[in-house]
């Protein structure tokens, strides 16, 4: 049985050389997300009091702007980001499609890489070698296989770490956005194997912008803003919650520059 459980996550983010006005301006513009916290030392609260509970056969929908939180929580579930208050629990073997590039070792051959993959995600060597064919055929790369990562372009890279991150059937399958990598035919390949996987998986949680991409799979919603989780229930109801709450703020803003036209002109 797979399962999700956050009771009041909160993730901050210590800051440095806060005086630096250059520095928090960069940060500021970053896309981190979440809230900033002026104190002796600069701390972003990019997660605030977060709790929901996911489990068998929910499909989770995270929906928010560019920095709102939403990878911030995905790798606070899948281990990658200790909580700084609050406490998660996951039951199940889990499979985060989010940092996919963590752990990969340049001076090692595609081989090696596939086999710390396998490791990252908890297998033993007897697990990895039982698939270790049928990843190499997938990915497509060959002999290329045989030369160390560093050797590689972006694209093959993706190819190899796609492949052995979605090469065992996880209980808790977490995503980042849709992958698209390598030629057409190749993402055609991926996006089967990835809804494949996203039907043999236990709980499912998926950050995206694609509205249509939600409403295909996703049965469940959580709207994030600032660090904080303001919605969590049906997708269809946190579309609708996030729709109103979009045109709630567009009526403030142009009452601000309708207000802030008038006084110019007066």
């Amino acid at each position: 049985m797979a399962k999700i459980e956050l009771t009041k996550v909160a993730v901050e983010y210590p800051v440095p050389h806060m005086q630096n006005r250059s520095f928090v301006g960069a940060v500021k513009n970053a896309a981190i997300g979440g809230l900033i916290k002026r104190e002796k030392v600069l701390r972003i609260r990019a997660l605030d009091g977060v709790t929901l509970t996911l489990r068998d056969g929910d499909r989770l929908g995270i929906l928010g702007r560019n920095g709102a939180g939403k990878t911030t929580l995905l790798k606070t579930m899948a281990a990658i980001l200790p909580p700084t208050e609050g406490r998660v629990c996951v039951e199940g073997r889990i499979s985060p499609l989010i940092s996919m590039m963590l752990g990969l070792d340049n001076e090692a051959s595609g081989y090696e890489n596939i086999r710390i993959r396998g490791r990252l995600m908890g297998l033993n060597d007897s697990q990895i070698d039982e698939v270790m064919p049928e990843i190499a055929d997938f990915t497509e790369l060959e002999d290329y296989l045989e030369l160390p990562l560093k050797t590689y372009s972006s694209g093959m890279r993706m190819r190899l770490t796609f492949a052995a991150s979605t090469s065992f059937r996880p209980e808790v399958l977490l995503l980042d956005e849709w992958l698209g990598t390598g030629d057409v035919e190749f993402r055609n390949k991926a996006a089967r194997r990835l809804r494949a996987l996203i039907d043999k998986s236990g709980v499912f949680v998926f950050a995206s912008h694609s509205r249509s991409l939600h409403q295909r799979i996703s049965n469940k919603g959580a709207v994030l803003e600032n660090g904080k989780l303001l919605f969590f229930g049906d997708i269809d109801d946190a579309f609708e919650f996030q729709d109103e709450r979009r045109a709630k703020h567009e009526r403030r803003e142009k009452t601000r520059q309708a207000a802030r036209a008038k006084k110019k002109s007066g």
